[in-house]
């Protein structure tokens, strides 16, 4: 029996689990480097170390960085769904709670709310480990353009 596209996918995304991720589609992944921790049906997990050029003049996350990294990671979760349609982000809603700075690692996870027949609904925490915190979440409606 030949897997279905969405286990196809996850296949080949659960070999860089471990790994940094450089050969996405989306160059802005590959310049995030993420580190893939779990990949799922809708769920993807990914590690980030915080480097300076994605920090702001507070030298802190720029926030338009945390951002990219939600608007980036929910794109791919959409891919693991193994959907044959494209879909494309209709708006990203954003709560920051924390700072992280240069050095850090943060943790990006994603899950999806809602699935209806044209709109997706997800959403995406990201940890800072090292200090038991929530630094930011976000949710995106995802549409489907065919």
């Amino acid at each position: 029996m030949e897997a279905s596209l969405s286990e196809q996918r996850l296949n080949f995304l659960r070999q860089s689990i471990g790994k940094v991720i450089t050969a996405s589609p989306s160059n802005f992944m590959n310049w995030l480097a993420p580190v893939l921790i779990k990949a799922e049906s809708g769920i993807l997990v990914c590690q980030y170390t915080i480097r300076k050029e994605m920090t702001n003049p507070y030298q802190i996350l720029h926030g338009g960085v945390t951002a990219g990294i939600i608007d980036d990671l929910i794109g791919a979760t959409v891919y693991t769904m193994g959907l044959n349609e494209r879909y494309t982000t209709v708006n990203n809603y954003i709560d920051y709670f924390a700072p992280a700075v240069e050095g850090d690692e943060i943790v990006a996870e994603t899950a999806i709310v809602k699935r209806g027949k044209t709109i997706l609904n997800l959403q995406c925490e990201i940890y800072l480990p090292s200090k038991k915190r929530l630094i930011a979440k976000g949710y995106s409606n995802m549409l489907n353009i065919g």
